[in-house]
């Protein structure tokens, strides 16, 4: 058989997914937080970026006349906006967008023309622009815990070495007012003996609030008694103990503590009463407030209304002005392409913002639709709901939905709610009706848990399956098992039991 060369032509088709497009997949996926901070690394990296801070008046390149400029704080989509998906189109980037100018116009500019005049009236005493805020605030501030235990040092009278090491141990106290130092390594570390070290701890095991400073919730605990001249062997022995008291095995513990059971009620309600955070009350830094990305209201006709949170949208422009001029002074190929990359990446980067909050939007929109009756009525007419249903229904791809809804929040009447929480798995119906939502049962659950009052009426994890079944909900033993474990709700033993003590 002889061997020969042959040209031969095929075609196909195949999915190739740009740099680009996984960069602008990779966008959807980013909360409110990290999206902020790559937009502040691209405008840091590009020099043809710039913030649109304000409503201030722009220069439009030539190009930009017969078309206006997108905005990216959108409140509706249009159909054929969001008919444009992000899974769908790698490289549709056109030019055009926005330019802010830098000329004679700008505040700099008149700043210079004035002659250098400054307003100093905000100026404080000392030169800061913030100073007088700032000291009013500070004195206005609660103190934190660490200052509050300094304050006290000063009075305590330690000598000057026992001073050094009791500032170092007030260091390394946390939140919660526990201690987090090993006392072997601060000996080694500031050069002294254990003993020594351990003494100034006894010191500071007496401040201010009772069980700071301690190393574990036993020993935390204890200070609290000794503070109040409680802390005898029986409650020793009871603190030695909080295994038994945590599973409520009241027959052992008398029997380890050596008490009846008045004493032993007694005893549990006094430790009870103790706070195993002492350091909880003192000022901390404040917790970070969650932003929702979308805004869900009812308007006067029953209807709801979505729309995106513009305030955690980051608006960014290119600045046609300055392509201009440094296109024009562009010398060598190298200066040329370095002009030409940004250009296009400041544009592809405006598109995908863009593109990122419609498509958002077109989600939600469509997550509030099948979820209406959630909002109408509460959590119990939850409906079930999948990714592949919303998909379905915007015409895009589940991964792209999934993208979206991580990490995405949404403001409802109802409060704040991750975009996740919306889909949830379908339990049957027992006579073939329409399907029950999973978190719809588990509040069910919690509401049958929550109605016991009395010993008989604890209900084991059988009769909660035949309540859920005469309520129409088709569900398992095993199931309604797992799903009160999540709820972090006892067994009916251990229910009957608390009911028990606390009657």
């Amino acid at each position: 058989m002889a061997l020969g060369h042959r040209l031969e032509l095929r075609q196909g088709q195949g999915l190739v997914i740009t740099p680009q497009l996984q960069q602008a997949i990779k966008l959807l996926q980013l909360s409110n937080l990290e999206l902020d901070a790559f937009v502040e690394a691209e405008l840091e990296r590009n020099p043809l970026l710039q913030r649109d801070d304000g409503p201030a008046e722009v220069e439009r390149a030539p190009e930009d006349i017969e078309r206006p400029a997108e905005n990216l704080g959108l409140d509706s989509v249009s159909d054929s906006a969001a008919s444009g998906q992000m899974d769908a189109t790698p490289d549709d980037v056109s030019p055009g967008e926005r330019a802010t100018g830098d000329g004679p116009g700008s505040d700099g500019a008149q700043a210079e023309q004035a002659g250098g005049q400054i307003d100093w009236s905000r100026t404080g005493g000392g030169g800061n622009f913030e100073s007088d805020e700032n000291y009013e605030g500070a004195l206005s501030r609660p103190p934190t815990l660490c200052e509050h235990l300094t304050e006290q040092l000063g009075v305590a009278g330690l000598t000057a070495a026992q001073t050094v090491v009791a500032g170092v141990l007030i260091d390394a106290v946390d939140d919660t007012g526990y201690l987090r130092a090993d006392l072997v390594e601060v000996a080694t570390r500031l050069g002294c003996d254990l003993a020594f070290v351990e003494g100034v701890l006894t010191v500071l095991q007496g401040f201010e609030p009772a069980g700071v400073m301690a190393r574990d919730v036993r020993e935390c605990l204890a200070l609290q008694l000794k503070d109040v001249n409680r802390y005898d062997p029986c409650m020793a022995a009871l603190l030695d103990n909080l295994d038994l008291l945590a599973r409520r095995d009241m027959a052992a513990l008398r029997k380890v503590c050596g008490v009846d059971d008045e004493d032993l009620r007694e005893m549990v309600a006094e430790i009870r009463a103790l706070t195993p955070r002492p350091g909880a009350a003192f000022h901390s830094d404040p917790p970070q407030t969650l932003v929702p990305d979308v805004h869900v209201r009812e308007t006067p006709g029953g209807l709801w209304h979505v729309e995106l949170n513009t305030d955690t949208l980051p608006k960014v422009l290119v600045d046609q002005r300055y392509h201009a001029r440094v296109s024009k002074g562009a010398r060598s190929d190298q200066e040329k392409t370095f002009v030409s990359d940004c250009f296009a990446t400041a544009n592809w980067l405006v598109k995908s913002l863009d593109q990122r909050a419609k498509t958002i939007l077109k989600v939600s929109s469509e997550i509030v639709r099948q979820q209406d009756a959630f909002l109408a009525y509460g959590v119990e007419h939850l409906r079930p709901l999948n990714l592949k249903t919303v998909a379905d229904a915007i015409g895009m791809h589940e991964s792209t939905v999934s993208r979206v809804t991580s990490n995405k929040y949404i403001a409802t009447p109802r409060g704040v709610f991750e975009l996740k929480f919306f889909f949830t798995s379908a339990i049957q119906a027992t006579e073939g009706g329409e399907a029950h939502s999973a978190a719809s049962v588990r509040h069910k659950i919690k509401g049958l848990v929550e109605a016991e009052r009395t010993e008989a009426d604890v209900h084991s994890d059988d009769r909660l399956v035949e309540i859920l079944k005469e309520g129409g909900v088709d569900i398992a033993r095993r199931t309604v098992a797992k799903y009160r474990e999540a709820l972090r709700i006892p067994s009916s033993v251990e229910r009957r039991r608390l009911i028990k003590e606390t009657c």
